[in-house]
């Protein structure tokens, strides 16, 4: 029997597992998800607008672009809404960068900006966070982009260290590298205020790109949504599957974006019970690192592992990145009843 054997870069890929198994019932603060969930007026919305009839066609997107463009204060053209951050990510890749094209990335940052390198069959340079407080490598960054450099992708803030570049930064980045796709992914944006939207009609260069599975609670949904210049955007739909986003992902969004008092309390509640947690890890003893997002990477030593199995065993998931950064674990931060139950149960396994 012949066996097919798959392109030489998925053969040198590391499979990427996330642990999303066995979630159910417990305190979730492993993924970075909204804890409370998605705004009522969501799901209300759903109820009303969902039909059989409506069910059994193909997505048609005019009408949530039209709303959702308005709300981010771009036009329809600079918009490309995508099966979340991850489909945005991949097309970009499949747009700009061929095979033995440079890529290149920060280390550690959201793996799958890795991932869709790999796949491409892209040559990867990284530049590593800075090891005393995981601080964007701005200079460093700068001395890595060369003429064959195709694309730069940027977490701000970044996933796991919750640090990020401020917009000076971005814009030394965008005219250092003119040649390549800088892509700026503002997964976590609503919690630092710090976004580069507005520079998208200045440089020719520049994506950026928003989620509504964090802050909005909608992850099961899978919306995404990618911005550039209409140019760009024009061959970003060329690359892109016609119907990869569903119907039910854009009117939850449409509804989403009509209830911004939800988004800002549920943020006033994240940022506050940062600085609870923050207070909770100092009395005892415990180093972190700040962060501009809705988590917090802590140091555990050598326990890293451990201190995970054991707040498992007690409901409650936090994400171990020690393979990535010796010692570390990551903990996303919810209302302020989530962190005390947090900070109890870790002050009995600490």
């Amino acid at each position: 029997m012949i066996k097919l054997k798959p392109r030489d870069a998925v053969l040198k890929m590391a499979a990427y597992s996330p642990p999303t198994g066995g979630r159910a019932g417990k305190l979730r603060l492993d993924f970075n998800e909204n804890t409370v969930g998605a705004s009522p007026h969501v799901v209300s919305f759903l109820k009303e607008q969902l039909t059989a009839g409506g069910l059994s066609v193909y997505p048609e997107y005019a009408e949530a672009k039209s709303e959702i463009s308005t709300f981010f204060g771009v036009q329809p053209d600079e918009l490309l809404f995508t099966n979340g951050t991850d489909e945005a990510i991949q097309v970009l890749v499949n747009t700009y960068v061929d095979g033995g094209d440079e890529v290149l990335l920060l280390r550690p940052s959201y793996a799958m900006y890795r991932f869709y390198a790999e796949v491409a069959g892209a040559s990867i340079r990284e530049v590593d966070y800075r090891h005393e407080d995981l601080s964007f490598p701005l200079e460093e960054l700068l001395g890595q982009i060369q003429s064959r450099t195709k694309a730069i992708l940027i977490a701000n803030p970044n996933n796991p260290t919750g640090t990020g570049i401020d917009l000076a930064g971005i814009i030394r980045i965008l005219a250092a590298a003119p040649h390549a796709a800088v892509l700026i992914d503002e997964a976590y944006y609503e919690f630092c205020g710090i976004t580069a939207l507005p520079l998208i009609r200045e440089y020719t260069n520049l994506f950026v790109s928003r989620t509504f599975s964090k802050v909005y609670g909608m992850a099961a949904m899978r919306l995404g949504c990618l911005f550039s210049q209409p140019a760009n955007t024009g061959f970003l739909h060329k690359a892109q599957s016609p119907y990869s986003v569903n119907t039910l992902a854009t009117l939850g969004a449409r509804a989403a974006i009509q209830d911004t008092q939800y988004v800002r309390d549920y943020v006033k509640q994240v940022i506050e019970a940062r600085d609870l947690l923050y207070k909770g890890f100092e009395r005892m003893g415990i180093a972190y690192y700040p962060s501009q997002a809705n988590f917090v990477l802590f140091r555990a030593a050598d326990r890293a592992v451990e201190i995970r199995d054991k707040l498992r065993a007690r409901d409650l998931l936090v994400r171990d990145r020690s393979y990535e950064l010796p010692g570390c674990v990551r903990v996303t931060v919810g209302t302020k009843e989530q962190v005390r139950k947090f900070l109890d149960a870790i002050e009995e396994v600490w």
